[in-house]
């Protein structure tokens, strides 16, 4: 009965805690530690596109390489290297005339235009230039934004994970004694540790890039990311 108390306490911890008598007769406690860090992303992608259409496939291609490579001219020209450049997608794909509602109309299977797609990837060390390189591939020629993305570089993810794991085990430590404590047991050693937890860009949606032709500079603020880690314990009770 002691045992089935300690797993109804869990259940309704913040923290997962579950006693029992395992597989080679040793008395364990299974307890779950969540441990999050907010900070402010210092890495940013901006995904962009060039989208052409005519009905002669090598005009349309011929127009959709003259738009990129100037946006990629006044971007190179804004201070970003080719290291911050890269071509994502690229796409070419008929699209033809509308099938007749009525059945008594012949649907001629006939290609009005092509259209010719081109995707840059733009990536930002600095992200409070975010809104200037979006208003600058727009007025460039850019006529698509797919997303805008805020993250982490590696070695400040690194160490936010560090913090979180840290916090993460000491939750679950603290919830262990919490229930041990309780049932006047003792934690005599450490059997087992699991760990997870990745961590998720912010990602802003899809956006027409005539929605943001304006007038005015683009505001871009970006949002704070979490660094989630998760730590499950199998503690040894004495």
């Amino acid at each position: 009965m002691a045992v089935l108390l300690v797993a109804c306490i869990a259940i309704l911890a913040p923290g997962a805690a579950q006693t029992e008598q395992d597989s080679c007769n040793d008395r364990v406690i299974h307890v779950t530690g969540t441990g999050k860090v907010t900070t402010t992303p210092d890495q940013a992608e901006i995904s962009l596109a060039v989208e052409t259409e005519h009905t002669d496939v090598k005009t349309a291609q011929a127009e959709n390489a003259a738009r990129m490579t100037k946006v990629i001219n006044a971007l190179k020209a804004a201070d970003l290297s080719e290291d911050n450049l890269s071509t994502t997608g690229y796409t070419i794909y008929p699209v033809y005339d509308d099938k007749p509602v009525s059945s008594s109309i012949r649907w001629n299977d006939k290609i009005k235009y092509y259209r010719v797609s081109n995707t840059l990837l733009v990536s930002l060390d600095e992200i409070d230039r975010a809104g200037e390189v979006i208003d600058l591939a727009v007025a460039s020629g850019a006529d698509r934004m797919n997303y805008l993305s805020f993250g982490l570089s590696d070695e400040k993810s690194a160490e936010l994970r560090t913090e979180a794991l840290s916090r993460a085990v000491r939750y679950a430590r603290n919830d262990a004694d919490a229930v041990t404590s309780a049932m006047n047991l003792a934690i005599v050693g450490v059997k087992e540790i699991h760990v997870g937890g990745p961590v998720y860009p912010v990602r802003y949606a899809e956006t027409p890039a005539y929605d943001m032709a304006m007038s005015v500079p683009t505001p871009i603020e970006p949002s704070d990311v979490d660094v989630t880690a998760t730590v499950t314990i199998t503690y040894l009770l004495g």
